[in-house]
């Protein structure tokens, strides 16, 4: 029965490849048992099938190399349950982690549909559920850079999220948007998600019915969609109860093409 066995014939037993077998010798995990004296060729021998065995078993599992080489230096039942243990436990972690990242995929695939397949310039009312914000008073006009004052707005919550698509956005005051003044603003906010990280408390906006529209365009095209919403209030007899939340949904972020480029407007309102 054969008991010796090339580097090249224990990557094709074990499906490991070659490159890894040298890694494995090369830092102690795993070296070859034999050494041919005048050909100089090195063998790996069955007694070590069981260890590579155990090798890749753990790897499988994630568990690191430093780990491993640790493990089998010192062989024994209490140090291989320690060592499932924390990987058990970073596997939770990162299990944690995953899920969140996929409930940000979620809202950022839900914010995409809803601006691509919402009608354009067609007013309508909707009831939506309380929301967190970020809210920073801020004077602003569509003219200038709006980098600064989300700039400000980081500051002050000292936000440690990533700020992405359909976010981000600005108010006009009730008492602008009830003169007819639609192209000053006097508020930056944040939506803030259920896994965002912010410092500072941040405003809740309790579930309310909004009037919403969305345009093609950006925040220099919204005052004509401000008063087609102002007259629809006034026709439908509804009292505006707060500033307006204008929101990007699509822009220079994501897309180069000024067509696709998509804003929402929502009006805040009561029933008289």
């Amino acid at each position: 029965m054969k008991e010796l066995f090339t580097i090249g014939e224990i990557s094709k037993l074990f499906h490991v490849k070659i490159s890894t077998l040298r890694y494995y010798d090369e830092i102690g995990l795993l070296r070859p048992q034999f050494t041919n004296d005048k050909t100089h060729y090195r063998y790996y021998s069955t007694q070590q099938f069981e260890r590579l065995d155990s090798i890749k078993y753990l790897r499988a599992l994630g568990v690191p190399i430093s780990e491993l080489l640790e493990f089998f230096n010192y062989r024994d039942i209490d140090n291989l349950v320690v060592m499932l243990k924390n990987q058990q436990a970073e596997i939770a972690q990162k299990k944690m982690e995953l899920e969140t990242i996929e409930r940000k995929i979620s809202q950022r695939l839900l914010q995409i549909n809803h601006a691509i397949h919402t009608p354009l310039d067609t007013i309508t009312e909707v009831k939506l559920p309380q929301r967190h914000v970020a809210y920073l008073q801020h004077d602003y006009n569509p003219s200038e850079d709006i980098e600064f004052p989300i700039s400000e707005l980081r500051t002050n919550f000292n936000l440690k999220t990533d700020i992405f698509l359909g976010k981000i956005g600005l108010s006009i005051s009730v008492s602008d948007l009830c003169s007819g003044t639609f192209n000053k603003y006097s508020s930056v906010f944040m939506t803030v998600e259920e896994d965002d990280e912010v410092a500072s408390p941040t405003s809740v906006f309790p579930p309310r019915e909004y009037l919403q529209i969305c345009f093609k365009g950006t925040h220099m095209d919204a005052p004509p969609y401000y008063k087609k919403l102002m007259e629809y209030m006034k026709n439908h007899q509804y009292k505006l109860i707060d500033d307006s939340m204008e929101i990007t949904l699509i822009d220079y972020g994501v897309t180069n093409d000024l067509n696709k480029y998509v804003t929402e407007i929502l009006l805040p309102y009561s029933r008289l």
